[in-house]
């Protein structure tokens, strides 16, 4: 039926209506899938600040896990008891790497790519050695940096 004044008829009225449902369905689906597939990736910080003791405590030739930004971090207390920071995604693909204390090396399980305790690539197919941060130790305060980061003081102090 129509109505005598009416602008529209009932069968653009439906047509209409059902168009707008079927972009507001897509626009539901297809943003989450747009964000799996080309994730936002947020930048690496510039520090993070942890706890010396829960850190400096661990024992020699062993690692203990920290966030960095999004990813993950390492942090080394080497045979010789120095100190060692790494980002722990591997250089071929973004794989989380782990540390095999027995054979003082570091493995990437996705390809098998294999760094020494130094975080040099030494097979597999990681195209450079791991990511290496610097390491700060101020009071209780273990500070992790990028290397050449400029700290701000209230940081340092």
């Amino acid at each position: 039926m129509k109505l005598q004044d009416s602008y529209i008829s009932r069968r653009t009225f439906l047509s209409r209506l059902f168009g707008g449902w079927l972009v507001a369905f897509a626009a539901l689906i297809g943003y989450p899938l747009v964000k799996f597939v080309a994730p936002v990736e947020a930048p690496d910080p510039l520090f993070v600040l942890l706890p010396a003791s829960d850190y400096l405590s661990i024992a020699a030739n062993s690692t203990k896990t920290f966030r960095w930004g999004h990813k993950m971090g390492i942090f080394m207390k080497a045979e010789d008891q120095s100190l060692r920071a790494f980002k722990g995604t591997c250089s071929h693909l973004d794989c989380n790497v782990t540390y095999k204390p027995d054979q003082r090396r570091f493995f990437c399980p996705c390809h098998d790519g294999w760094y020494d305790e130094g975080g040099r690539n030494i097979s597999g197919p990681p195209p450079r050695p791991l990511d290496r941060l610097e390491i700060q130790v101020k009071g209780e305060k273990l500070i992790v940096h990028q290397p050449g980061a400029v700290l701000p003081p209230e940081v340092l102090a």
